[in-house]
């Protein structure tokens, strides 16, 4: 025994100094170390430990002292803190907080804290709360309690359920507030107190100001600053007390498995430097099997393509993300060839979907050669990719006028944190071997085999499949074995790291037919490597992975085979298997590397035994203390339950006999050892086995039982005092070190998402300081983190700990010790305001969390738990086993180890896939435990006390730690439960009507009630009270005083045939009430609470109620029963309280009359009522559907509130006037004063037929009225906006304008920073243009973040506006809009950049917090270097910007205006009308479909009795209520001018991937097609239309702009379509009818487009608003109400003469409206929004995108002037004449005809970039041996161009069959390429150059200046545009790439470009070539440039002239001298014979 002290920290010391403390116990003294020189805090940290003999008495005091530690001195006592023991004597463990007292016995300031553990001899450790190790102690009312540093004291932590649990001696008294979490998420454990200290409790109220009041009071000494106070855990749900329970999961359902809507869209814009020469190359586009491609573009390694491509998919998730999306692009393919590869680049669907907003939006895929891994990158695809899920909206970045991201390095398609630099690895997959297969063939082959051959075999022929990154491998079969071993590994190369993220490992079954799964594993690379600095690469194993799949018995049809496949949660266990996994970058230098990318598979050596791990035998033992709720189904025959782990345990499908070596090993292998013993099990003995440790056999299933009937749904087993258990032994690796650790993450994990779910929850119920309990969440974080550290150290050389298993450890620990310090910083950060935004951060580290806790390396399978009837397997829960692991030390153990846990079974695979999941199989109360053998001792200690064990009768005498067969309870209480059962509210509909006929059964142990069934609503208040008589409960008083079992509450839907259904299901806990104790407050009455009903993963509505279990008092009789009853047992334990039998507190009989028997809910636990009146605004019906074929005619709406109501007039005739005639009604009702308990209100709308009859058309249930309450404008706030602020956006005030505030997406100015002191505001408006460009920056008002974190992502390079665009005639519409975009960009990016600094500075602190945080350091570094690239740019940008002539901008909206301006609801609200059944929960995105109609209308409701002031206000009209100057709803006649600019990201609606757009606009009955301008084959289309069309609201009122797409033959398709109510807008005080501009002009671009003017607008706003002014006061001032506005006052008109006018500075006050007090509210400024388009068949997913806007003018006005032109530019018609002069130093290709030497027959072609038909070609310079050339050559380029959009505009057909021409749009660039003839093979191409006529370096001056720089570095030289310069000459080079892929200098070309417009060109004409007219000279070339075989006499003439001449002379000097020579000798002897004889 012994008792540990961990002495913690001492805080709040005063001074600086040493400090030591000393710790006494039973008189031995312990000293801590001294600490030097600490200020505040001492932090000792250290642990104390006394070995004791006896046990610690309960008044045995601990001591504690600190002190100032002097050398010289004796040291000065500082505090103490005595104890007294008696907690931790019971408990076994504490941790407490308490101040110090000094000598005088008063408190000081300073607290410590201490830790302190109690063991006792049976080496049980006292047992924490659930809450574990972390702060808090379960607190019963779920009261707060505060805990601060230096103030409350008193209030240890202990785990007790008392007030302050293990007290001090001197207690100051403890702290506590009661007011209860209405909507805690499950009060489930609701852990109520016995031995509560009821004085102390304050009554339950929920005044916060009190709090603060008593907070401060306390805080006397100790100073309190409201901004350090933090709440520690106190939500009771899941700090229970006794520990005996644990919690149950609410959700149902496994979603996992059922397939989902997708929608990738791919587009793909161009390719860059493909590695080739001269190449057609086509980008093909794959995603698993589905293939798309592009069209071919010719010769050209730089392909500009912009073509888009759509998949639809209809999968589960997992196998979407799992598909590999891949990019190859493909050179020369056509009809009959393939063409060749030149590369390809691989991502999983997974990367991108995890992407910010789900996309990469033009980025650069870089592509490598998958057959030569050594080959470097072989060209860049630009694109962009977007994942589309059902209802994920994309929000595509904004697609005007871009400038191309050149920096393709920068803007690589690769998710944040890769490398640039991919390198080529190689994975190794190795398989070794697997255990436990189950049998793939069926029994009967087998017999016959056996029959033949006479050998028994395995009926499995295993093979092992790996499948990564869309290339698989498989291992060799092996034929028939169990237990195959294959030792084998599968080798991948692929690039690290790899964009794939799991490698998916399948065990197949090799079969001559088709191979079938038998179990996948899929390994999630993330998890077993880590990319920070201190990463290691991936690594795994050796070690064992479990597959689950579907059960284990062979069919020839699997119906579950799909849980094979891994997909769905499997439910049986299939096979083990040994894998592990490394990777091995590879150095691609090398020469020895096999540069394929082919899959190998090799053999690898075999593995030892112990590689894994040693084995170690578990022990697993369960016992089932309940079964109930058991489906009708299969109520009628007998039922048992199986529970498994691995095989073991299992005995129907388990594997047949293993061999015998196998089973001298303590038969590892899994399975019974023989088949007749199972025999033996079946019935439940429990024989010796034969081997001569005399061990026990398992015992795994309970023996066969029949259920009885509950109620009509259900029945349950009668199991009563006798408890069937269960145990089971199994052989695995120990490997527990992997789950505790786990478990150690999960339960900080799971204890955070508690304290953040009650953190929302303070939130949401806007309860006061949620910052308080934020902090307490993030102290218990750290504490949990530094816990994790010192614990997670252990057993580091346990045998078969893998490479991963040291990794993990190290990172996690680096992670969580960083995440502990970061949670101290961020607790220090949190403030009111700040709330919001640290709660996101939070949110970040309890994802963190989860994925750490993650284990990728298995070890000991999940135990299933099965139920069985008819040796059948029905239904299943799965367990998985680290949650019920045993460990000595708490925090390792599983959370639901050693508890007795609510386990719902339900149906297997897809048949638990919607209704049929949703409904409980059975309910289990179980309680499991599993640990090793050796730690078997306390397997029970964590039942409920009062049984005894009943074990088999043995034959043979043997060990006494047999476990028992059951268990027999012996102690019983009997209970009455009372369900108060008050309302239910949001259930789904059940029936067709649209509403539901609830009624709720309420289930608690065997007993069932249900409440009366209330016709039609889904909102029922039921009011009745639910006896339960004589529950029996079997356990010790106490326990089941502290932790009652669960009720379950299912709401079902009565229907008049058949049976009720389903609606949802929910949780609750008792609160208990002993008879010994008082029925009174704190805890009683209990309080009525709000529960989550959830159906399937869906919540179904909320339940109120509230439970209480009394205890009921035995009388003599009955205890003279009990007597006989158990006469065979021991004396049964009866406790009567002390102070005689209290009653039963008294049942108020049924009050009301009309209700009968029915009991209501007593006084004390309804609410309290007060009486409020409720105004309703009657409006009008909207677009009321049919109701059973007939139209509604006459429509009324009802409405209806606890009980109360009132109707609407009746319309007499909806088609004519869908309005009502009065417009006011109120009525009077009693609710409840806590508004959280509001009823709903509900909306009927009613058709009232002929004879009376009356028909349902629709309902709608308001559940919150929190936002129609009305409170009176507080006269102290000087602007009433913030005062309305508070009742979120909703106050209809004398003028009944709400204050909704509208944020635009801009600036971060939160709206309270709007609220002016009073007196005189001026505000100035300069009209100076660079101050100007400011002033866009704060007219754009914003407040939500929100926004800017979706457009941070959306970052564009800006686009540049043309400089010749200054001239005002130039400007157009366009103009704006483009400039308007450009600032929109701006501003986001000097947004990010800001974003980006406030981040790195938050990084610096946390930085300098914990220097743990170094790796992430790094890589942040890098990305903010990237950052301020970015933000430096942007800076340039708006210099560049500034210097630019202003031009009047618009606001563009990214999204719709209701967006923006809370759907302007600012005073007329819709409500939709349901009718028809709630689909699944599925289908909850398909509620659209049962919407009938919609009621505009509004609500207000204020308590009686009204204040005076409000009704004597001057024309107050008490007709109309609170809904004061409301406009009326008589039918007015409109004029809607519909503007529509143009679509985007079109769905392709054609089978070529296009589609041709056009657009209808549909209002009322009339509709505009445009069909005629369709426009051919665009996906992104402007329009640029305007449509006029007159309405009649509120006739005519939604307006419905959709894309179609135009076919020649068939109907149109629809493409999307989005609708806009254009009543909300017409009638809101945002004034949406007509856009303020920004500036007021009366002619040019920028028109005022209103009819009435700013002056106008001003002056009307003020009348309506009741407000002083306007009043125009001289020097350019306007006074409106107590604000002065300054402006410009001058007018330019056409004529340039100036006026003066004071429109300017009416429109300064109208942009500025927002800032005027009471009824500001901002103006909608000149605009144009983006919409969604949607199609009613692909619900939720975008299929494009429209920008436009509406105007609205009433008829009854002056007519608005003619549209405003919007019309696309038209292109401009320019022609581009190139005159190439001359070439030089051009490489020389080929070998001279005669002589060898080294020659080019040179020419240059050139086109322009998308019209390659049209290229031109000079004539050939021959023989060039210098690799000069001449041509004075000229080609001539005629084009269309768009200046707003630099680019080229095209029309042509796309092939001979199509219809009509296509618009292509492409970027202006020049190529020119310089080839050198040949005369019989194909031409050679030597180089090539391309400008972009945009920005283009300039020429050199001489050929020896240019070199290669100018196309390599063309960045940093300056740039010139064809279209400023107009003329251009100079040198410029050719480029090639050599075989290393290296760019060389091919050639230099002197050329001379010269743009005109088409108009000059006419007048000045030029010939193509060197013809007329403007003819260039003949180029001056020397002789040898010509054709040989065209002039042979020339050449001749040539060969001899010029080149061969000296040679002929020589030649024919030498035949000369060789003729005489000759003719010498030939005469010679005639002449000398002549000579000698004298002739």
């Amino acid at each position: 025994m012994a008792l540990l002290v961990h002495l913690k920290t001492v805080r709040d010391l005063r001074g600086k100094g040493d400090r030591i403390a000393k710790v006494t116990f039973r008189g031995l003294s312990f000293y801590t170390r001294v600490l030097e020189n600490c200020e505040d805090e001492a932090r000792f940290d250290e642990m104390f430990r006394w070995p004791i003999a006896s046990r610690v008495d309960e008044n045995e005091i601990l001591e504690l002292q600190v002190f100032n530690y002097s050398k010289i001195f004796t040291n000065r006592v500082i505090g103490t803190f005595r104890m007294v023991l008696q907690k931790v004597a019971e408990e076994g463990q504490l941790e407490v907080t308490d101040t110090l007292i000094d000598d005088n016995n008063t408190a000081i300031r300073t607290s410590v804290t201490v830790d302190i553990k109690y063991t006792t001899m049976d080496g049980t450790v006292g047992v924490w709360s659930d809450g574990e190790f972390l702060d808090v102690p379960g607190d019963p009312e779920g009261t707060f309690q505060f805990e601060t540093d230096s103030l409350l004291s008193g209030h240890s932590h202990g785990s007790g359920s008392g007030v302050s649990p293990g007290r001090s001696i001197h207690g100051i008294p403890t702290f506590r507030k009661a007011g209860k979490g209405v909507f805690s998420a499950m009060k489930l454990h609701k852990t109520k107190s016995s031995r509560d200290d009821h004085k102390k409790d304050e009554p339950a109220t929920l005044d916060m100001e009190d709090l603060d009041r008593k907070a401060l009071r306390l805080g006397g000494f100790g100073g309190l600053d409201p901004d350090c106070i933090s709440l520690a855990s106190v939500t009771a749900v899941t700090t229970n007390v006794s520990n005996k329970r644990s919690k149950p999961d609410i959700k149902m359902e496994p979603s996992s498995g059922r397939p989902v809507d997708y929608q990738i869209s791919i587009t793909v814009v161009e390719a860059r430097q493909l590695v080739g020469l001269n190449m057609d190359p086509v980008v093909c586009v794959e995603i698993g099997e589905d293939k798309k491609y592009t069209s071919m573009k010719e010769s050209t390694n730089c392909p500009y393509y912009n073509e888009y491509f759509v998949f639809d998919f209809h999968v589960p998730p997992d196998v979407m993300f799992d598909k590999i999306l891949k990019l190859s692009v493909i050179h020369s393919k056509n009809l009959l060839r393939s063409g060749t590869l030149v590369g390809t680049f691989k991502l999983d669907v997974g990367t991108v979907y995890s992407q910010p907003e789900h996309q990469f939006y033009h980025k650069w895929a870089m592509l490598s050669d998958p057959d030569d891994i050594t080959a470097g990158c072989k060209g860049y695809i630009k694109c962009d990719i977007a994942v589309v899920g059902k209802g994920d909206n994309i929000k595509t970045p904004h697609k005007a006028n871009e400038t191309d991201e050149d920096d393709i390095e920068g803007n690589l398609l690769l998710p944040e944190g890769v490398p640039l630099e991919r390198q080529w690895a190689r994975f190794y997959v190795k398989i070794y071997r697997a255990e436990g297969l189950p049998k793939m063939n069926t029994s009967i082959m087998a017999n016959v085999k056996k029959a033949f051959i006479g050998e028994n075999r395995d009926l499995v022929d295993p093979y092992v499949q790996v499948v990564f990154a869309g290339q698989r491998g498989k291992t060799s079969v092996q034929k028939s074995s169990y237990e195959p071993i294959w030792n084998e590994q599968v080798v991948f190369t692929e690039m690290f790291p790899p964009l794939c993220k799991r490698i998916k490992v399948q065990i197949r079954d090799s079969d001559k037919v088709n191979d079938v799964a038998i179990g996948t594993h899929f390994i999630d690379l993330r998890k077993i490597a880590n990319d920070g600095d201190k990463g290691f690469l991936p690594t795994m194993g050796p070690a064992w992975v479990n597959m689950y799949g579907s059960t284990r018995h062979y069919t020839l049809i699997d119906e579950h085979q799909d849980l094979n496949e891994g997909l769905g949660e499997g439910v049986s266990f299939r096979a083990r298997l040994l894998i592990s996994v490394a990777v091995e970058i590879l150095d691609t230098t090398s020469t020895e590397i096999v540069s394929s990318t082919e899959v190998q598979v090799e053999p690898v050596s075999n593995i030892s035994e112990s590689a894994t791990g040693k084995i170690e035998e578990f022990f697993l033992f369960g016992s089932f203390l309940e079964a109930t709720m058991i489906d009708r189904k299969i109520g009628d025959k007998p039922i048992s339950f199986e529970v498994t782990i691995g095989n073991y345990g299992n005995q129907i499908d388990g594997v047949s006999k293993p061999p015998a070596a196998k089973k001298m090993k303590k038969k590892e292998g899994g399975g019974e050892s023989d088949e007749e013993e199972s025999e033996l099990i079946q019935q439940n003995s429990s024989e010796d086995e034969a081997d001569d440790d005399g061990d026990l056999v398992s015992v795994s299933s309970t023996p066969p039982m029949k259920p009885v009937i509950t109620d009509r749904n259900y029945f349950h087993l009668p199991y009563f005092e006798k408890k069937p258990c269960i145990y089971i032994k199994s052989w695995w690796q120990d490997q527990r070190r992997r789950l505790y650790n786990s478990n150690i993450m999960d339960k900080i994990a799971d204890k955070m998402e508690e304290g953040l779910n009650d953190v929302q929850e303070v939130i949401k119920t806007e309860k006061a300081y949620p910052e308080r309990r934020l902090r307490g969440v993030l102290e218990e974080l750290s504490t949990g983190c530094n816990r994790f550290v010192t614990l997670a150290n252990k057993d580091q050389n346990q045998a078969g700990r893998t490479k991963l298993d040291k990794e993990r450890l190290k990172s996690c620990m680096r992670e969580m010790e960083s995440m502990g310090q970061q949670a101290k910083l961020i607790r220090s950060q949190v403030k009111r305001n700040t709330v919001r935004d640290k709660l996101k951060m939070v949110q970040n580290f309890l994802h963190r969390l989860r994925f750490l806790a993650d284990e990728p390396q298995h070890s000991i399978p999940d135990v299933f738990v099965w139920m069985m009837s008819n040796n059948k397997r029905i239904a299943y829960a799965r367990i998985p086993s680290k949650d019920i692991l045993y460990s000595i030390v708490d925090e390792e153990t599983g959370k639901d180890c050693g508890k007795v846990k609510a386990v719902f079974l339900r149906l297997p695979g897809k048949k638990g896939f919607g209704p049929a999941g949703w409904t409980v199989q059975a309910k289990m109360e179980i309680y499991l435990w599993l640990g090793l053998n050796k730690q078997r001792k306390d397997f029970l200690s964590g039942l409920p006390n009062g049984f005894e064990e009943n074990k088999a009768p043995r034959t043979s005498p043997c060990l006494q730690s047999v476990p028992p067969v059951s268990l027999v309870y012996n102690m019983k209480q009997v209970f009455q439960l009372r369900a108060h059962m008050y309302q239910a509210r949001s259930l789904f509909a059940a029936d067709s009507s649209g509403l539901s006929d609830p009624f709720a059964r309420v289930f608690f142990s065997t007993h069932s009630q249900v409440t009366e069934v209330l016709s039609e609503t889904l909102c029922p208040t039921w009011d009745q009270l639910l006896v339960f008589e004589d529950v029996e409960l079997f356990g010790e008083a106490g326990e089941l005083r502290d932790d009652p079992p669960i009720i379950v509450v299912e709401v079902y839907d009565q229907d008049t045939v058949g049976k009720a259904e389903f609606i949802g299901r929910t949780f609750a806990k008792p609160i208990t009430k002993m008879c010994d104790e008082h029925y009174g407050p704190p805890r009683f009455p209990p309080q009525l609470e709000y529960y989550q009903i959830y159906r399937g993963n869906s919540t179904a509505g909320d339940l109120l109620a509230a439970f209480e279990l009394l205890q009921i008092p035995y009388d003599d009789e009955e205890i003279r029963r009990a007597l006989i009853a158990v006469h065979d047992f021991a004396v049964p334990q009866i406790k009567i309280g002390q102070g005689g039998r209290a009653e039963l507190p008294p049942i108020d009989g049924p009050t009301d009359s009309e209700r009968g028997p029915i009991l209501p809910v007593p006084m004390g636990i309804r609410p309290i009522l007060s009486r409020y009146r409720i105004e309703v605004l009657f409006w009008g019906l909207r677009d009321l559907k049919r109701v059973n074929l007939a139209l509604v005619d006459r429509p009324r709406v009802d409405i209806e509130c606890a009980g109360r109501g009132v109707q609407s007039a009746l319309i007499q005739n909806y088609k004519k006037n869908p309005n009502f005639s009065t417009l006011v009604k109120g009525f009077e009702v009693d609710l409840p004063e806590n508004e959280l308990l509001h009823p709903p209100l509900n909306v009927r709308v009613v058709d009232c037929r002929a004879f009376g009859r009356y028909t349902l058309v629709g309902s709608h249930a308001v559940t919150s009225l929190r936002r129609f309450i009305y409170s009176p404008p507080d006269k102290t706030h000087n602007n009433w906006a913030s005062a309305a602020r508070l009742m979120n956006g909703y106050m209809v005030l004398t003028n009944g304008g709400s204050q909704s505030r509208p944020c635009s997406p801009y600036t971060r100015t939160p709206p309270r920073t709007l609220s002016r002191p009073a007196g005189d505001v001026t505000v100035n408006m300069d009209a100076d243009p660079s101050v100007r460009k400011m002033d866009t920056v704060v007219k754009l008002d914003a407040n939500e973040e929100k926004e800017e974190k979706k457009k941070k992502k959306k970052k564009k390079k800006g686009e540049v506006e043309e400089d010749d665009e200054t001239d005002e005639s130039m400007l157009d519409w366009w103009s704006k809009y483009f400039a308007s975009i450009e600032t929109l960009m701006e501003i986001l990016r000097a947004q990010e950049a800001a974003l980006a600094e406030a981040e790195e500075r938050e990084d610096q602190e946390i930085a300098a917090e914990g220097a743990g945080s170094k790796g992430k350091e790094k890589s942040r570094d890098k990305s903010r270097n990237k950052e301020k690239k970015k933000s430096h740019h942007a800076g340039e940008e708006t210099e560049k910007h500034s210097s630019k002539p202003k031009v009047d901008e618009l606001l563009v909206y990214n999204k719709e205006l209701e967006a923006e301006y809370d759907n302007f609801e600012d005073w007329l609200h819709t409500f939709n009308l349901y009718r028809g059944k709630a689909g699944d929960d599925d289908e909850a995105a398909l509620d659209d479909d049962r919407i009938v109609g919609r009621f505009k209308g509004s609500m207000c409701m204020y308590k009686l009795p009204l204040s005076e002031e409000i009704t004597r206000e001057v024309g107050f009209d008490p007709n109309m209520g609170m809904f004061q100057s409301i406009p009326h709803n008589d039918p007015i006649n409109v004029l809607v001018r519909v503007f529509v600019v143009r679509a985007t990201d079109l769905h392709p609606a054609d089978v070529n991937g296009k589609a041709d757009p056009y657009v209808v606009i549909k209002l009322g009955k009339s509709e505009l097609k445009d069909k005629e301008n369709y426009i051919s084959k665009q996906l992104n289309p402007v329009f640029g239309k305007a449509f006029d069309m007159e309405a009649t609201f509120p006739m005519e009122s939604m307006l419905t702009v959709s894309v179609y797409d135009w076919d020649l033959v068939g109907t149109d398709d629809l493409i999307g379509e989005t609708k806009i109510d254009l009543e909300n807008r017409f009638y809101s005080k945002h004034r949406a009818t007509c856009g303020i501009a920004n500036s007021y002009s009366v002619h040019g671009y920028n028109v005022w487009r209103d009819p009435m003017k700013p002056s106008q607008i001003l002056a009307k706003l003020c009348k309506e608003g009741k407000l002083d002014g306007p009043h125009y006061g001289p020097g350019g001032r306007v006074k409106v109400a107590n604000r002065v506005f300054m402006g410009a006052t001058e007018i330019e008109d056409e004529n340039g003469l100036k006026k003066q006018t004071d429109e300017h500075l009416a429109l300064t006050v109208l942009k500025h409206w927002e800032e005027i007090p009471r009824v500001g509210c901002k103006l909608i400024p000149e605009h144009v929004e983006t919409r969604p388009l949607l199609n009613p068949d692909h619900p939720g997913i975008e299929q494009g995108r429209i920008e436009m806007w509406v105007d609205m003018f009433p008829m009854d006005m002056p007519a608005p002037g003619p549209a405003i032109d919007i019309s696309p530019r038209k292109p401009k018609n320019f022609e581009l004449r190139v005159i190439i002069w001359n070439t030089d130093d051009v490489v020389l290709e080929d070998d001279a005809f005669m002589t060898g030497e080294k020659m080019s027959d040179i020419y240059v072609r050139g086109w322009l970039k998308g019209q390659q038909e049209d290229k031109q070609d000079t004539d050939v310079h021959y023989h060039s041996l210098t690799g000069e050339g001449n041509f004075n050559w000229r080609f001539v380029y005629p084009f269309d161009y768009l200046m707003a959009e630099e680019k080229i505009v095209i029309s042509k057909k796309e092939s001979m069959f199509s219809w009509d021409e296509t618009e292509y749009k492409i970027p202006a660039r020049l190529t020119l390429q310089v080839w050198d003839a040949d005369h019989f093979s194909a031409d050679d191409f030597l180089g090539a150059i391309e400008l972009d006529l945009n920005r283009f370096p300039r020429g050199a001056k001489t050929a020896k200046q240019c070199s290669i720089n100018m196309v390599q570095n063309q960045a940093e030289l300056p740039c010139i545009s064809i279209f400023k310069q107009k003329r251009v000459k100079g040198w410029w080079p050719f480029v090639a790439r050599d075989e290393n892929d290296e760019m060389e200098l091919t050639g230099k070309v002197e050329a001379e470009l010269h743009l005109m417009s088409a108009e000059e060109a006419e007048k000045s004409p030029v010939g193509l070539g060197r013809n007329e007219p403007d003819p260039l000279e003949k180029p001056n070339r020397p002789d040898t440039t010509f054709l040989w075989f065209l002039s042979p006499l020339k050449a001749i003439r040539y060969l001899v002239c010029n080149r061969y001449k000296w040679l002929i002379i020589k030649m024919i000097v030498a035949l000369l001298l060789l003729m005489m020579l000759g003719l010498f000798l030939y005469s010679m002897p005639g002449y000398l014979v002549k000579k000698l004889l004298g002739a």
